[in-house]
């Protein structure tokens, strides 16, 4: 039987020097992107991680719904980046759920822009990254990642054709406490990394399945349409005949 999902559990042993030195964990809760800010505004250290078993009321992108049910990972971690390092965070993001991936399930990964994960062109995870400041001292981000683990994804009928779970890709279960563990193992990684802004980029982009594709993006009231032609280093997307 799996190991418990525990703050204790997470963290025994953990080879991180500042991530998850604080964890706060509850078996349910609405949002670890709701509470992780609070705590952000509060101004808990550095790396703090807010974690669930359930997620009820998760967000995504947009405010679009991110359901998060048991067998599924949602954490969110609190950071306060250089203000050069915030283009860079959800490349870091997105990289260490790619890399944690690859050595938890051996499974090939890969990243649809701007903050989905898909595998066999479906998708296993989410990223969000909101950022924002506190009084008048210094800016924080909150890294939210959801990840399809233990999970059936004919459960969720109305995305079962788009969605998946590393267990189904797989063909059996896998380890949640070994893939939160390596997870933050990893974001630790390439958050201290992306000084060298340019490696966390090429690699990112190397990694997009999105380019040449026709793809739809929404900001705001706007519908954009055209092809990704490429993508910048502060990660926004150049289209090709573009048009809302």
């Amino acid at each position: 039987m799996e190991e418990k999902i525990t703050a204790a559990s997470i963290m025994r042993d953990l080879n991180t020097s500042f991530i998850a030195k604080r964890i706060i964990y509850h078996s349910q809760m609405p949002s670890t992107m709701e509470l992780a800010r609070k705590e952000a505004l509060a101004g808990v250290p550095d790396g703090t991680v807010v974690i669930a078993d359930e997620q009820t009321a998760g967000k995504g992108r947009m405010g679009r719904f991110w359901s998060s049910p048991k067998g599924c990972i949602a954490l969110s971690i609190v950071l306060y980046p250089k203000p050069a390092y915030l283009p860079f965070l959800i490349m870091v993001a997105s990289l260490a759920v790619m890399h944690t991936i690859k050595c938890v399930t051996g499974l090939c990964a890969q990243i649809k822009w701007p903050n989905d994960i898909l595998i066999n062109g479906k998708k296993v995870c989410g990223v969000l990254v909101e950022s924002g400041v506190r009084g008048n001292e210094s800016n924080y981000t909150v890294i939210g990642i959801g990840i399809n683990v233990n999970l059936e994804a004919d459960c969720l009928d109305e995305v079962s054709l788009t969605a998946t779970s590393l267990s189904d890709e797989l063909g059996s279960r896998v380890s949640r406490l070994e893939t939160v563990r390596k997870l933050l193992c990893e974001i630790e990684s390439l958050y201290l990394s992306a000084q060298d802004g340019e490696a966390v980029y090429d690699e990112w982009r190397q990694n997009l399945e999105t380019l040449g594709r026709q793809v739809q993006v929404r900001s705001g009231n706007n519908l954009y349409k055209g092809v990704a032609e490429d993508v910048e280093k502060d990660g926004a997307a150049r289209f090709y005949g573009a048009c809302h």
